[in-house]
């Protein structure tokens, strides 16, 4: 009789505790399904098609085109081969009204595989300066037998929509956050 009231009160702690986190925000999955067509259009190098999940007042930063041809520059470039895997999501925060748009933070992880073998050595070492910079001295990795960078990208976003269906992105970065002001609300930047 004990064993089963145990037994029958774990169960039901657990159910409440999965059924709580299922519903503590139910805007998760619309969420990642959009951040991970903005990462998968990348790696795929469908540039256009992934600047099309930026959130559109970020263009009064970065033009639309350029946004393009930096992200082709990077991502297309034919003397760094470089493959995106691994995608994974953090907590993502719950969707907050703010004027006519909810914000969320979205935390993301991804593993990047940066070939430069083509490079001389001071660009390779200019790369994994930039590499180190951006993503931390623990996060990247050199492979000389392979002339290959191995990087575990941990990166946040800030899901934006009026509809809390369809979410765009601002990539946030800490050095891009006094431009970021004509872009997010206040109360956002201050979560940077």
């Amino acid at each position: 009789m004990m064993k089963t009231r145990s037994f029958l009160f774990l169960f039901v702690l657990l159910s409440f505790v999965t059924f709580s986190k299922a519903q503590s925000n139910p805007d998760d999955a619309a969420i990642k399904k959009s951040l991970t067509g903005f990462v998968n259009s990348i790696k795929k190098k469908k540039i256009e098609q992934g600047v099309n999940h930026i959130y559109p007042k970020f263009f009064t930063i970065i033009p639309k085109e350029q946004m393009v041809q930096i992200l082709t520059m990077t991502y297309n470039n034919p003397f760094m081969k470089i493959d995106m895997s691994n995608l994974r999501f953090g907590n993502i925060e719950k969707p907050e009204k703010i004027g006519n748009e909810y914000f969320a933070l979205a935390p993301y992880f991804f593993s990047l595989r940066c070939n430069v073998s083509s490079i001389n050595d001071d660009m390779k070492k200019k790369i994994g300066a930039a590499f180190t910079q951006k993503y931390g001295k623990n996060n990247v990795k050199y492979l000389a037998n392979e002339s290959t960078y191995l990087v575990h990208a941990n990166m946040r976003a800030c899901a934006v929509s009026q509809d809390r269906k369809s979410w765009k992105f601002v990539i946030l970065e800490k050095e891009y956050k006094s431009q970021l002001v004509k872009v997010l609300p206040k109360k956002i930047l201050d979560k940077i």
